[in-house]
């Protein structure tokens, strides 16, 4: 079983980042998804920034009734069915690095 979901932020372009309880992070991008009946109202933006953190559930989730299964984002899962999003750890900046998410 995955830990809780404490944290999910919107990225570009429908990428959610996501913090789980044991500092674990993901970025789950679900365009591939956003051709579903449930994920379709997602491609407007202002719809996908309204991701929160479902506490009952432990997971990201949506006004619309969207979530994503805590187990597949954590990645003890595979996905139910296809298309599935595509989940990825987060690469770090390496030190001296002069990009833009570097930099501060």
């Amino acid at each position: 079983m995955a830990p809780d979901v404490k944290a999910a932020v919107p990225l570009e372009p429908y990428v959610v980042r996501v913090v789980f309880a044991d500092g674990e992070v993901r970025d789950v991008d679900i365009e591939p998804l956003l051709g579903g009946e449930v994920f379709a109202p997602l491609r407007d933006r202002r719809e996908f920034e309204r991701v929160t953190v479902d506490e009952q559930l432990g997971t990201i989730a949506w006004p619309n009734g969207a979530d994503l299964d805590p187990d597949v984002l954590y990645g003890l899962e595979q996905p139910a069915g296809s298309p599935s999003a595509h989940i990825t750890a987060p690469v770090e900046a390496a030190p001296g690095d002069s990009s833009p998410r570097a930099s501060g």
